[in-house]
């Protein structure tokens, strides 16, 4: 037994330093007003990771899911966040749009999210369509636009976990 009390000496605590990109989407924001991306950026530099690319796009399915898929083939970038266009409104078009690049999707993590969003926000926490996937060998995660939507995925599950994650991707 591995000392973590694995039969396969499955670590969960794998500490890795890794490229992210992070990508908002939104009609409105601007390098300016674009604090959830700000803050994404700052949160993950400050957890020891690299910001290889930040873009702002607008909520039109074919840019997002072009933009989206260079990202993925940018062999530095291993995990993108999304900001904004996981509602159910009809411009909330970023799930959608970039779930067709999953090769395996990640329930786990929209559920959990909603879960501590609900602990957060109540009700309102439940409608987001947060959604993470595996889009090759990148992890894709896709947040609400808000500040404090942005702060629990990364605070709580992305940053904790991506050490681990990544770890299991490559060894597939």
């Amino acid at each position: 037994m591995s000392e973590h009390g694995h039969e396969d000496g499955h670590r969960r605590d794998q500490q890795i330093r890794t490229g992210f990109a992070v990508l908002t989407i939104s009609d409105s924001r601007t390098p300016e007003t674009d604090r959830s991306g700000q803050m994404a950026m700052e949160m993950i530099e400050a957890a020891g990771h690299r910001v290889i690319a930040h873009d702002i796009v607008p909520n039109h399915g074919a840019t997002i899911l072009t933009t989206v898929k260079r990202l993925v083939a940018n062999p530095e970038v291993r995990v993108i966040v999304t900001t904004g266009g996981t509602g159910v409104g009809r411009r909330d078009l970023t799930v959608d749009t970039v779930e067709v690049l999953f090769d395996k999707a990640l329930p786990g993590f929209g559920e959990l999210f909603r879960r501590l969003s609900y602990e957060e926000v109540g009700l309102p926490g439940v409608y987001s369509r947060a959604a993470a996937g595996l889009a090759g060998k990148t992890v894709v995660y896709c947040l609400p636009g808000s500040t404090g939507a942005v702060r629990l995925a990364l605070e709580r599950i992305i940053l904790p976990g991506i050490g681990h994650l990544l770890w299991e991707v490559d060894r597939r």
